[in-house]
């Protein structure tokens, strides 16, 4: 599991630098950014990358219906890119939803500040409570 953890630091600092270039109007290509942060290939970064930009929209009305007097666009790039990993993991793979929220809380403990990693985790709750 612990690869698997590396891996989704990769995947949210590629959907993180991917906003950013989308925020300043900056050409980019999905396959170089993750080229930029992988040294090899690998199938479940892609698939998961290649998903969250897919799912975008969708992974946004999700967030917002569940952040309470918020938007995922109001959360700094990390943390929105954080939640958007959590969420298509949840949504679109096998894995246990209880791990999703453990790696979605250490990530943002590592990267965010407390209060946006309380979103998080109140998000991620509120979701796989209902």
């Amino acid at each position: 599991m612990k690869n698997r953890t590396k891996l989704r630091e990769k995947i949210m600092t590629i959907i993180y630098q991917i906003s950013l270039y989308k925020e300043n109007g900056l050409e980019h290509d999905v396959d170089t950014v993750i080229k930029e942060n992988i040294e090899i290939e690998n199938e479940f970064v892609k698939d998961m990358v290649y998903g969250i930009i897919t799912h975008g929209d969708e992974l946004n009305l999700l967030a917002n219906k569940y952040l309470k007097g918020w938007t995922i666009n109001r959360l700094d790039n990390t943390g929105a890119a954080i939640l958007r990993l959590a969420l298509y993991e949840i949504k679109y793979t096998d894995t246990p939803p209880v791990v999703v929220i453990n790696e979605a809380i250490e990530l943002a403990k590592k990267f965010s500040d407390d209060a946006v990693r309380k979103m998080i985790n109140a998000v991620l709750d509120r979701i796989i409570n209902e």
